[in-house]
């Protein structure tokens, strides 16, 4: 164990990284040694920040917490304390059947954990952090919490009602990290689209997304988790004509079927889905669409789902994820669906459609030979250089991978010409002037 050492682990979303960033902050004020997701777990104090989302995340969460406690009974580190959704949704729960737990916080008092040893929450640097990302970029949560009511969510649960943050202090927060050299900045939240709602009783994100691009050094802001329903049409156009506002929207559809979409309480119809969809590629040429699908909702038919097979096959999305439906407690699909569809049901339907998928990413990519992208160096590995360029984001997209013909440095744009492509990678050599 070494002493004056805090190991932090982070589990799920990139919302909960920004937390974790924040929390490495405050530790590092008070003369703490931080980590994050060490190669070795050995810290005086370790800290998991958990997901609680859907049963496979929160199975990952109790699995590390349990070998963490074995861990801290061989006294290979000290303090185990646990924070985020996970303890945020079952804290009762949690706090009797984990007792090797030193303390349970949840998704927002976390930082009583600083007090709570006996050091000083610095309340001036509450959105400063430690970025665990690359250097040039960084993901900005510009709100908390959700006011949806989709049937299957239990993120609301977890997280209350939606809490804009000021768009000051969002574009503050851009300058602080423009000047410690980010470039690109990837805006999160559970639901983009509703910023502004509670602050300013309007749909702000268009202003906030012109507000940051007009920062000097921002080169690319990229948007994840827009909401279809009452979508902000005017943020299209700050698209179109904002050179370093990537054209790139990730906006979860989950179906496509009216009786789906009603089951699940979207509030939006298919003809409105279709509607959006080609208001977003016709205002804005070239954008790549990232969304994610569900199979198995309770109430979802063989019909239902060949309706969303003939979705994904006529929509043509450049970027999708499915996931399968799971029953969380708590939520509305709980309290009045039967889980009805059998597990081999839902990971049959989950294959058939990511097999669609697979081959329009391949044709989307195999589109893109010969032309030349923009590209950010994101990694050296020991065969290629890794990039991405402004239709990926980190993590969950396609990466172009770029000969090593000549000395390319992390952290820069390059042109780079593809050369050839898979489903989920793209070729390519640096075009060097």
């Amino acid at each position: 164990m070494r002493k004056n050492k805090v190991d932090i682990i982070t589990l799920g979303c990139s919302k909960n990284l920004v937390d974790s960033e924040q929390l490495m902050r405050q530790f590092a004020v008070n003369g703490y040694k931080v980590e994050h997701d060490p190669h070795k777990i050995n810290g005086e104090i370790v800290v998991v920040n958990t997901c609680g989302f859907i049963g496979d995340a929160q199975e990952e969460s109790i699995e590390m917490i349990l070998e963490l406690g074995q861990a801290k009974k061989q006294g290979k580190i000290g303090k185990l304390f646990v924070m985020g959704c996970l303890s945020e949704r079952f804290l009762h729960d949690l706090e009797q059947e984990l007792p090797e737990v030193d303390r349970f916080y949840g998704k927002f008092n976390w930082k009583e954990l600083i007090s709570d040893l006996g050091k000083a929450y610095h309340q001036e640097l509450a959105y400063d952090r430690i970025l665990t990302t690359p250097k040039h970029y960084a993901y900005l949560k510009i709100g908390e919490g959700c006011n949806r009511t989709c049937s299957y969510c239990s993120i609301p649960i977890i997280t209350g009602a939606y809490q804009s943050r000021p768009m000051e202090d969002l574009v503050n927060e851009v300058k602080l990290l423009v000047g410690r050299g980010v470039k690109e900045f990837q805006l999160i939240a559970q639901d983009l689209t509703f910023y502004g709602v509670d602050l300013y009783k309007r749909m702000a994100l268009p202003e906030l997304v012109e507000r940051i691009s007009d920062v000097p050094g921002v080169e690319w802001i990229r948007l994840h988790y827009g909401y279809p329903t009452h979508f902000p049409l005017d943020l299209l156009p700050v698209m179109r004509e904002r050179e370093n506002v990537c054209k790139y929207m990730d906006i979860a559809l989950q179906h496509i079927s009216d009786n789906m979409l009603k089951l699940m309480r979207r509030n939006i119809t298919k003809a409105e889905t279709y509607e959006l969809i080609e208001r977003m590629r016709s205002e804005v040429p070239g954008i790549h669409l990232r969304t994610t699908l569900m199979v198995g909702h309770p109430g979802e038919t063989d019909a239902d789902f060949e309706e969303l097979l003939e979705f994904v096959r006529k929509a043509r999305f450049e970027r999708m994820g499915a996931f399968a439906y799971s029953h969380e407690e708590g939520t509305y699909a709980y309290k009045h669906y039967t889980d009805d569809i059998p597990q081999e049901v839902k990971q049959e339907r989950l294959d058939s459609l990511m097999r669609i998928q697979e081959r329009i990413s391949l044709a989307v990519n195999q589109s893109k030979i010969d032309k030349v992208f923009k590209v950010m160096l994101d990694r050296e590995e020991e065969d290629f250089y890794i990039g991405r360029t402004e239709f990926d984001s980190p993590e969950v997209d396609p990466e172009v991978l770029i000969r090593k013909d000549d000395v390319l440095h992390p952290g820069q744009f390059y042109q780079v010409q593809i050369e050839d492509a898979q489903a989920f990678e793209l070729y390519g050599k640096a075009l060097l002037k």
